[in-house]
């Protein structure tokens, strides 16, 4: 069960799509399922929530949203140009989806780099018409505390849109 900042943010979405009568699909790597738990965590969320693609390798966010391998070996998973792919993959192979948010990130406490440290995490959020917006965070903590903020972040930008 979400805490209770995240359960709020994630009826906000709610709500928002049906006012904006849109369906959404996630595309998550470092947050494995955690927004679409959010959102499903709440009874009459499926009117709403197409569903949800957890693509923690490389090798799936290829074979399920159709992430080029190129924008993989040019910028890494870790990237908002992956994170753009990605969402805009999802929307492709969730055809009754009308917007997608995708997270891609190292949450720690390894994995980190000079150039992308732990707590980098990157956004995308794609709509059927209108450019993709992406966005990049550096957020600080714990594996599960960077893990938290993504999934509000993500929530936020679909709040947003």
């Amino acid at each position: 069960m979400p805490d209770n900042g995240i359960r709020i943010l994630a009826e906000q979405v709610l709500d928002h799509l049906r006012q904006s009568g849109r369906r959404l699909v996630t595309v998550e790597s470092c947050t494995g399922g955690l927004i679409s738990a959010a959102l499903s965590d709440i009874p009459g969320s499926s009117d709403v929530l197409e569903g949800g693609f957890v693509t923690y390798s490389n090798a799936l966010k290829m074979s399920a949203v159709g992430v080029p391998e190129a924008i993989l070996a040019q910028y890494g998973a870790v990237s908002v140009q992956t994170a753009e792919a990605m969402a805009t993959g999802a929307l492709e192979h969730a055809m009754d989806a009308d917007l997608a948010v995708s997270v891609t990130g190292i949450a720690g406490p390894g994995g980190g780099t000079d150039l992308k440290p732990v707590g980098t995490v990157c956004f995308g959020l794609a709509l059927r018409s209108g450019p993709v917006i992406t966005a990049q965070c550096h957020f600080t903590g714990a594996r599960s505390s960077i893990r938290t903020q993504s999934v509000q972040q993500a929530l936020r930008m679909v709040l947003n849109s």
